[in-house]
């Protein structure tokens, strides 16, 4: 873990923090690309998970955009209020699991602070090459918008004034071949999975309804490393198990969005849960994420 000093804390939108983290001694900062995100350690030792939304070649800070959610469990809450000039943060990544893949043409669809991971991969791309359908409840709640607004492809719908995204007409005359790409709340993502049968890259900030398991059914779990063997009760989930043990294991979302407990799996058939793995991923059961999985059979053996 790298621990970042934040150099700034600035408005960006309502109820949108943008800040920028830069090493205490001046070092240059791990390199990234669009639709890399950190895991970000708070004062509380609270960790969470913010999209880097700054320019990849500059190599002296990170920038994120952090939503204000006063209904959440508690991060952003505290990045807003706890977190400022001088705070000092830390830091694992920067980790990759939404790259930009090679496509003719690209649509890139936003929701409200679902804008940040897609602003790197707009301003690597050439000009005509791409669209964007950024949507917020009001113009003043839509972060980055006079970045965007000089921008060729960019249309801005502030809800209050213009009404939801027009997303059978954007989609609806696509060619089979764009890539589009979708980040915002999760109406949003499902109304985008129900219209658009081609290549679809989505990333998520919470799980998906139906991906959220609910523990049942007893199997053993061997700690390979650790050497220990356990088991894990129906209404018990296996990270609560693994933890008894490994008290250090990484987690955070509990959920099985953001990957922090992806763990590997040396035997076994793992019944997977998550929002993170691919469904070729899921298939090879080779890894799994802890928070939400669970074995198929009798007994699984992780690499812990």
């Amino acid at each position: 873990m790298s621990m970042l000093t934040v150099r700034s804390a600035v408005r960006e939108a309502e109820g949108v923090l943008g800040l920028l983290l830069a090493d205490p001694a001046g070092a240059e900062l791990a390199p990234w690309e669009p639709g890399a995100h950190l895991e970000v350690t708070l004062p509380s030792g609270t960790v969470r998970h913010y999209s880097l939304c700054g320019d990849p070649a500059d190599r002296s800070t990170y920038r994120l955009g952090v939503l204000r959610e006063p209904a959440g469990r508690g991060g952003s809450e505290e990045i807003h209020t706890a977190v400022g000039e001088g705070t000092v943060l830390g830091v694992r990544g920067p980790f990759n699991r939404f790259p930009l893949v090679p496509a003719e043409r690209y649509l890139f669809i936003a929701g409200g602070i679902g804008i940040t991971p897609l602003l790197p991969m707009i301003r690597s791309l050439p000009a005509g090459s791409w669209s964007l359908l950024y949507g917020g409840r009001s113009l003043a709640s839509m972060a980055y918008r006079e970045e965007l607004a000089g921008l060729r492809g960019v249309t801005l719908v502030p809800q209050d004034t213009a009404g939801p995204l027009d997303l059978d007409g954007v989609l609806g005359g696509l060619s089979a071949e764009t890539a589009v790409y979708c980040c915002g709340p999760e109406g949003l993502l499902r109304a985008v999975e129900e219209r658009w049968p081609g290549p679809l890259h989505t990333e998520r900030f919470g799980a998906a309804p139906s991906e959220v398991a609910t523990p049942s059914g007893a199997f053993e779990v061997e700690l390979r490393r650790t050497g220990r063997t356990l088991r894990v009760e129906p209404g018990r989930t296996l990270l609560d198990a693994v933890r008894e043990v490994v008290p250090g294991v990484a987690y955070s979302c509990e959920e099985g969005w953001c990957g922090t407990c992806e763990t590997k799996v040396i035997a076994g058939t793992p019944e997977h849960h998550d929002s993170v793995l691919s469904d070729e991923e899921k298939a090879s059961g080779t890894t799994m994420m802890l928070c939400v999985g669970r074995a198929c059979g009798p007994r699984l053996v992780l690499d812990l």
